[in-house]
């Protein structure tokens, strides 16, 4: 006999570490741009695994890579070497215009290992080297050096003694970030658009000045891209809206459509910090991951897949624009650049988690980060269809 939701959630809530606070829906499947719960009730999915299914739900290519990988090998561990990881190494540096790539599990990872690198490197140069700076509302993970990283004191209750040596500023304030910066400082390190922060892009030449002073104080410039890259700005990296490049990206979400893989990609100079030894995963790029990946890499930078991330997330905006003039009471600022943007709410009359269990109900899943702003960040391969399919349920919550 099938298990009811309500069995499922019994079952859960008994059994699982309590961290998250779950909607009461169980997922069941997908397909496209949309999701299916265990009662046959469709959701236009616009969450997307918090930015990670890229190229939606049961994409055929994808999915016939991860079954073809799943039938030769899963894993053998990086002791050896595995064509999909070397292609997918490939890939990402010629994608970056930077030199190495090195394979994780998760962004955190990867941020883990931006940092290691990025401290080792400074090392060589001066031992007091040490600083990194973040900015305050970035989000870099749960690992105790990432969250220490992550500039939202919420997430460090409780953990503390926290890792030493990291300082934070006031995103898009270059002003405060030079105040900070000295000789000593080993790295900068943003996310090139502020996620869980609450969607925010830089303004202006914002990123340009950063790149100016990390060369000045010779400081590593590490971007985050965790959640803008992939595509997902409407180029495959975000940076390259802004006209500069890292010394190191990080990357994992959308990296192997749904597959868990993290990755960061190094300059050949901040590259030679690392010998055997310094660094290491037993999973990170395993064929598996690397197969999906694949997938990902042939299909996204593609000319006209993300000039259809940039079409569709033109017009996105405008309604959700357009939704703004229609309810100026309730939405402050509508912000994001592709398909990753916000609404932030002000005085609104239901709170962001009533919306969004309000859409749910009507069969939209959206997202609501930092108490007051609305998140999408759908998959990628969404259309204007249902664009307005989830704008007119939200015109509906926002009218009630």
């Amino acid at each position: 006999m099938k298990e009811t939701q309500s069995q499922i959630f019994e079952k859960d809530d008994k059994n699982y570490l309590p961290v998250f606070n779950r909607y009461k829906i169980v997922l069941e499947r997908g397909e496209g741009a949309y999701l299916y719960d265990s009662d046959g009730k469709k959701y236009a999915d616009f969450l997307a695994g918090i930015a990670v299914n890229v190229l939606g739900h049961g994409y055929k290519p994808l999915v016939d890579a991860i079954k073809n990988q799943a039938e030769k090998v899963i894993h053998v561990s990086n002791l050896y070497y595995t064509k999909p990881q070397a292609d997918a190494a490939e890939k990402l540096v010629k994608l970056s215009g930077l030199d190495r790539a090195f394979f994780a599990n998760s962004g955190a990872e990867a941020n883990e290992g931006a940092i290691k690198i990025a401290r080792k490197f400074a090392h060589m140069k001066d031992p007091e080297k040490s600083q990194i700076i973040t900015a305050w509302d970035g989000f870099h993970g749960r690992t105790l050096a990432t969250l220490t990283a992550t500039g939202q004191p919420k997430y460090h209750k409780g953990f503390e003694p926290l890792p030493g040596g990291f300082d934070y500023v006031h995103y898009n304030d270059i002003s405060e970030l030079e105040s900070k910066m000295s000789e000593k400082t080993c790295a900068v390190m943003l996310e090139t658009i502020q996620g869980e922060g609450g969607v925010y892009p830089p303004k202006d030449d914002y990123l340009k000045k950063v790149r100016e002073l990390c060369d000045k104080y010779e400081a590593v410039l590490i971007l985050d891209e965790i959640q803008s890259g992939i595509g997902r700005s409407g180029k495959f990296f975000a940076y390259e809206k802004y006209g500069i490049k890292p010394d190191i990206v990080t990357l994992a979400k959308g990296l192997a459509g749904g597959v868990p893989i993290g990755a960061f990609i190094v300059t050949e100079e901040i590259a030679k910090a690392f010998h055997a030894g310094d660094h290491g995963t037993t999973f990170g790029g395993n064929p598996l991951a690397c197969a999906a990946a694949n997938v990902v890499l042939d299909t996204i930078p593609d000319e006209k897949f993300l000039s259809h991330v940039e079409e569709i997330g033109a017009y996105f905006k405008k309604r959700l624009l357009d939704l703004q003039k229609k309810f100026p009471e309730q939405i402050c600022d509508v912000r994001g650049e592709g398909l990753l943007l916000g609404a932030e709410l002000s005085n609104s009359k239901k709170s962001g988690v009533e919306i969004v269990n309000e859409c749910m109900k009507r069969g939209a899943i959206i997202n609501c980060t930092v108490g007051k702003v609305l998140r999408f960040v759908p998959p990628l391969i969404i259309e204007k269809e249902q664009v307005d399919e989830v704008m007119n349920i939200l015109e509906e919550v926002f009218g009630e």
